[in-house]
């Protein structure tokens, strides 16, 4: 039985509706499951919260998309990419303030529901799950003609995870000196979608691969490294690239300078295509850096030796120094 306690198909072809449910069922647990209560088909789902790792847990949630980049899915035929890019939009989130994943469920939306696509979305869903353990705990499929086309779709997630209150990662620690660690991305992510399919209109299928890459999941290579250095503060780099999500998590009075590093060619692709200057793709996109962990000098070299286990580059892409107002990136 699968892990999935409360998913609901609302307004659907009745039989559609009860054999993605019986598929669901039928697949292999997404994450741990001990702690979920209940059964398929209630009108919520339950969780028992297991308080022996935490001495003062504090509860995280959040909830994103994936934008246009469904559009893409659709042409090019990767809607299980999609999947992973829901979860990983979430979890990536989640785990910026130290928290761990506990649950996961997801929104599926449609003009006709077609078995095949929605199991395409829901496998790439239980994929990124399994990347950052975490559970599937429900779910809701919606068919409204009035709103989508047939064959159009749209998604959203949401995710609830846990932190010690003694331990949350909030950036008020972070002083001039300490540096920025890049973690490499996948490519584009979820972002900067509504411009990609406008670059890419004639030429899509050309670059497909490129152009559908799951996003990277960040969790289990945040866990470790929170074992053996002191982490000052990360950013998710989503819409608004560098420099809208790194000012997020850092303290007033302060500001990132940046230094160049060498950007993917799918970003030069982009920039080619576009003509966008350095400064309008750092405010858009990730160019190359998915997430962004700040630390003391010292720790840089730890980071960098254990994402290389994961096949990932990091690098250093800038010092924090002193700076009046609200925070910024200085290029």
């Amino acid at each position: 039985m699968t892990n999935v306690t409360d998913y609901k198909s609302s307004g659907v072809d009745v039989q559609v509706g009860d054999r993605l449910v019986e598929w669901i069922k039928s697949q292999p647990s997404s994450g741990p499951f001990e702690n979920v209560i209940g059964g398929v088909g209630g009108f919520s789902a339950l969780f028992r919260l297991d308080l022996n790792k935490y001495k003062k847990p504090i509860l995280v949630s959040c909830t994103d998309g994936v934008g246009t980049k469904v559009k893409l899915a659709v042409e090019l035929g990767r809607i299980e990419n999609t999947g992973i890019d829901l979860v990983a939009m979430c979890v990536n989130d989640l785990i910026t303030c130290g928290a761990d994943p506990l649950f996961f469920l997801d929104y599926y939306a449609s003009g006709k529901l077609e078995l095949s696509q929605a199991q395409a979305l829901l496998r790439g869903v239980m994929d990124g799950l399994k990347q950052s353990d975490c559970t599937l705990i429900g779910g809701e499929t919606a068919e409204m003609p009035g709103v989508y086309k047939n064959g159009d779709y749209d998604c959203a997630g949401f995710c609830v995870g846990v932190v010690d209150e003694d331990k949350i990662i909030d950036g008020k620690s972070l002083t001039v000196g300490d540096v920025a660690v890049g973690i490499s991305s996948s490519g584009y992510h979820s972002n900067g979608y509504s411009l990609i399919r406008k670059l890419f209109e004639n030429d899509a299928k050309e670059f497909a691969e490129m152009l559908m890459a799951p996003t990277r999941i960040y969790v289990k290579l945040v866990q470790q490294l929170k074992s053996l250095i002191q982490i000052k503060a990360m950013a998710h780099i989503t819409g608004g690239g560098i420099t809208g999500n790194v000012p997020r998590v850092m303290p007033p009075n302060t500001a990132l300078k940046i230094q160049k590093w060498p950007w993917p060619d799918s970003f030069a692709e982009i920039q080619k295509r576009s003509g966008l200057n350095p400064a309008q793709m750092l405010e858009t996109f990730n160019c190359g850096m998915g997430f962004v962990i700040f630390v003391k000098p010292e720790d840089i070299q730890t980071i960098i030796l254990e994402s290389k286990k994961w096949g990932w580059a990091a690098m250093k892409i800038g010092t924090v120094m002193t700076h009046k107002g609200e925070p910024e990136v200085i290029l």
